[in-house]
């Protein structure tokens, strides 16, 4: 049996919830965290994996997203919502991120059917991915 190479996943971001319409409008993953912002150093500090979630065109899908109200309860003083984003080709989103979901356990997701993937199937994820397994196989 030849191992098959790892499906590579390379997350941008991390996009604060008030500039989510600069998030690609792409098909990809994206995760949503809890964050703190720091004006002083222009950047996001990732506190908590809420969701993972997929789409054909994310930045649609951030707009005005059906679990904005769970994703929300998350937030502790002085947290926002942001984003990351990895692109994915729109026939493999759904089965990536169930895949992701299965691993990571984000307690907005609910308990995902097993990913359409074959067993084995490798996942190597890089660039903005805080709090996700960097690499992992399905089982």
């Amino acid at each position: 049996m030849d191992a098959s190479p790892a499906i590579t996943l390379e997350f941008q971001g991390y996009w604060r919830d008030k500039k989510k319409a600069s998030v690609p409008a792409a098909p990809g993953i994206y995760c949503v965290y809890t964050c703190i912002y720091s004006g002083k150093k222009q950047a996001c500090s990732p506190q908590k994996l809420v969701y993972i979630g997929a789409a054909e065109d994310v930045r649609a899908s951030l707009k005005n997203p059906e679990g904005l109200e769970g994703w929300e309860s998350h937030i502790d003083t002085g947290e926002e919502l942001c984003y990351s984003y990895a692109e994915a080709a729109p026939e493999q989103c759904r089965a990536y991120a169930a895949a992701l979901v299965r691993r990571n356990k984000p307690p907005e997701n609910p308990a995902p059917e097993a990913a359409p993937l074959a067993e084995g199937t490798a996942f190597a994820l890089s660039g903005a991915a805080a709090f996700l397994a960097k690499r992992f196989s399905t089982a």
